[in-house]
Order: structure tokens, then C-alpha cells, then sequence
């Protein structure tokens, strides 16, 4: 049932990004538009709403006595976070924080919905304990539990314990008392306002498209105005081209207190989706390779192959957060073949939702980046030190 409702709801959310974007111009499309941009009306007054009732505490916010750094974004996906919030996770372990990184788990495969129904219908709290996707030690779930950042998350950082669940307050204190965490990392966590104690708010900001079209959701992609931007206490700039000079000035006038720190998404190397072979990236050069994709903004990635010498002869796109089926990639394999494709190169978050392969005519690579800071570093230290400083 929930493979139903999950592929309705994959359908439903392209139909959505196509009309915002406004890649569809039909009437149903214009139709659409209108709707939509009077939900974004009801969209602002529920996020106003929500953040006066917490202002004059209606709402409680919990405290854990902890460290609690949130790092997030003002619009809806593609500004690069899970490689940030790996960034961030291991420079405060290697300080000397235990860590631990409290994910809503999106998309991730949810609790039986018998349980779920009784849970709503009698108003009941669910007392089951948060997904434990890596203990510090071992990788205990797979993607379709976990959900693909968490599971990349505990994947790429062995000693960072990583938890699944929507209510972050309680996942928290299961990471205190069970595994003696000092700091919380919520990821995607700019917006959960429920969690606050010693609190650090780091927003970044995709130097491609920095407010999306400019409109709240559902006509557009911002979770909150940009002067919402006041609340954060440091700002990347992710995905920078160096030219960033305007959106800095922008930033400036929205936040003058915060620093900004500039970063890229720096390629290491390329890695074997099935056996882990690694190779250099300079694998790529003069090479025909075909890109495969489920991501926010797969034109990125895919320029990113270019950029790195690939003579990119074939893309194929699926939804964000699309978990194949084994006939999808083998239609994809042979596509690429047809292409004269050498190589299917993929995103390391796609390599997760890949399913057992049968057969593998092509060698199919996912390509490993790493956060690197281009401005700002001393900005990005200095915050390090003052989660730190005990």
C-alpha cells in the first residue's frame, strides 16, 4: 500500500515542480497556478502563525541541556546539505563532541499504518523509540528504513551515531541517555523550533538559485520569507562560482551579524555502486558516460561531469528521492549502451535506492564530493571552537 501511495506521491510532486517552474504552460498548468498561489497565501499566514504562538509561548519549546546546531535551508531541496552536515559532524568529533545526528528520515519507510491510524484516531503519542541507522559503531539499517541522507550520513561517518524520527525531542534524549551525546546535529532542522537549548543556526544558501522563484510553497520553493534569514547565526554559500559579490550584499542587508562562508561540492573520486572499486576521477576524460539521477537538481550533477572531462552522451532523470526498480536501471543500461556509453555515472544519494542487479553490462559508478570551503574559513573554525568551548 505504501509503495502505492509513495509512487502517487512522485507523480503528484513532478506535476507540482513542473507548473512552479512554469516548464508546463498549459491551461491545466496556468489552472494550477492560480490554486497554488492562493495556498501560498494560507502557506504564509500558517508559518506566521506558527512562529508567533512559539514567540509568546503557546507553543513550548523543549530544552536537553545540550548542544544543539541546526542546519537547514530557506527554500526546498538541492542546496547541497548532506555533505555540509557531514562536514560539520566531523569537525566537532574530531574536537572532541559526541555527536549525534537527528534526521525526520525523509521519505524513509514508515510505521505500519495500522499503527499509525490507531495512533491518530485515538490521540495518541507514539511511544516507539527512534531508527537507529548507526550506533557509532555499525551500520544497523538500509536506505528504505533509514531514509537516503540518513543512511549516506551513517555510511560515510562510521563513529557519528545517526537517528530517524519526526518528534527530534525525542529522538535527542534517546542519543543522551543511550549513547551519552553532548551535540545535537538536526539536519534539515532550521525550521524545527520545538528543539531549542544552546542553540547554533547555520542556513545555507545555493548560489544557483538562492530564494528559488521567489515564492513561498506551494507556487514556489521557500519554506519562509527571506528576512527569515535574521535568525541564523552562520550562512553558506553552497555550490559557489566564485562570482558571488551581489548575493553576498543581499545576504548582507538580510543578516548583517552572520558570517558567510563560501563552499563547493569538491569531486574525490568515482566508486563502484555494487563491489566499492574505487578510481580516479580522471577515469572521466574523453570519456562517453551517461548520467542517472533522482535528485532536486540533477542539472548540477550532470554539469559537474562535464566539467570534470565526461563527454556526457545520455541523462536520464526520475523524481527526487525515486527508488528504482531493477527493470528501470537495466532500461537505462541499455539506453546507454546505445549511446556508446562507457561508464553510468550516479550521485552517492542515488546509489542507495539502487536495487540487486542481475546483470551489469556497464560498470555503473557513483561520484563521491566532499564539502570544500573556498572563503570563510577562519569563520568556519571559529564556529567549530565556540560549539565546542565547554
Amino acid at each position: 500500500m505504501w509503495e502505492r501511495i509513495r509512487a502517487w506521491v512522485e507523480l503528484v510532486e513532478t506535476f507540482v515542480v513542473e507548473v512552479i517552474t512554469e516548464q508546463r504552460r498549459d491551461k491545466v498548468a496556468a489552472a494550477a497556478r492560480i490554486f497554488l498561489h492562493g495556498c501560498s497565501k494560507l502557506f504564509q499566514l500558517a508559518v506566521g502563525l506558527r512562529r508567533f504562538l512559539y514567540e509568546v509561548r503557546l507553543f513550548r519549546d523543549t530544552t536537553l541541556g545540550v548542544q544543539v546546531i541546526a542546519i537547514g535551508n530557506l527554500t526546498v531541496g538541492g542546496t547541497g546539505k548532506t555533505p555540509v552536515v557531514e562536514k560539520f559532524a566531523r569537525a566537532l568529533q574530531d574536537q572532541g563532541r559526541k555527536v549525534a545526528i537527528l534526521s525526520r528520515g525523509y521519505r524513509s519507510k514508515p510505521q505500519p499504518f495500522h499503527k499509525w491510524l490507531l495512533n491518530k484516531l485515538f490521540f495518541r503519542e507514539d511511544s516507539t523509540p527512534p531508527r537507529v541507522v548507526s550506533d557509532g559503531k555499525s551500520l544497523l539499517l538500509d536506505s528504505e528504513m533509514a531514509g537516503d541522507e540518513p543512511y549516506m550520513l551513517a555510511s560515510n561517518l562510521r563513529d557519528v551515531v545517526v537517528l530517524v524520527d519526526k518528534d527530534r525531542v525525542k529522538s535527542g534524549r534517546y542519543a543522551i541517555e543511550k549513547f551519552g551525546c553532548d551535540t545535537l546535529l538536526l539536519d534539515d532542522g532550521f525550521q524545527y523550533w520545538k528543539l531549542r537549548g544552546r542553540r547554533h543556526d547555520i542556513v545555507l544558501v545555493d548560489c544557483q538559485q538562492p530564494f528559488g522563484n521567489g515564492r513561498l510553497l506551494p507556487r514556489g520553493t521557500l519554506r519562509e520569507p527571506p528576512s527569515r534569514l535574521d535568525r541564523a547565526h552562520t550562512i553558506f554559500i553552497t555550490k559557489s562560482n566564485g562570482n558571488t559579490a551581489e548575493l553576498r550584499k543581499r545576504l548582507a542587508e538580510l543578516n548583517p551579524k552572520a558570517p558567510i562562508i563560501e563552499c563547493v561540492h569538491h569531486p574525490l573520486y568515482l566508486e563502484d555502486v555494487f563491489t566499492g572499486e574505487r578510481i580516479g576521477l580522471e577515469y572521466l576524460k574523453d570519456r562517453n558516460v551517461a548520467a542517472l539521477s533522482g535528485i532536486a537538481q540533477p542539472q548540477s550533477f550532470e554539469d559537474s561531469l562535464v566539467k570534470l572531462g565526461a563527454r556526457l552522451v545520455y541523462a536520464k532523470r526520475f523524481a527526487d528521492h525515486h527508488r528504482f526498480t531493477q527493470q528501470e536501471i537495466i532500461n537505462v543500461i541499455n539506453r546507454s549502451k546505445k549511446r556508446q556509453a562507457a561508464a553510468i555515472i550516479t550521485t552517492q544519494k542515488d546509489a542507495v535506492r539502487f536495487p540487486k542487479l542481475d546483470r551489469r553490462d556497464l560498470p555503473i559508478y557513483f561520484l563521491r564530493v566532499e564539502i570544500r570551503i573556498i572563503s570563510g574559513a577562519a569563520d568556519f573554525q571559529d564556529c567549530v571552537r565556540k560549539i565546542c568551548f565547554k
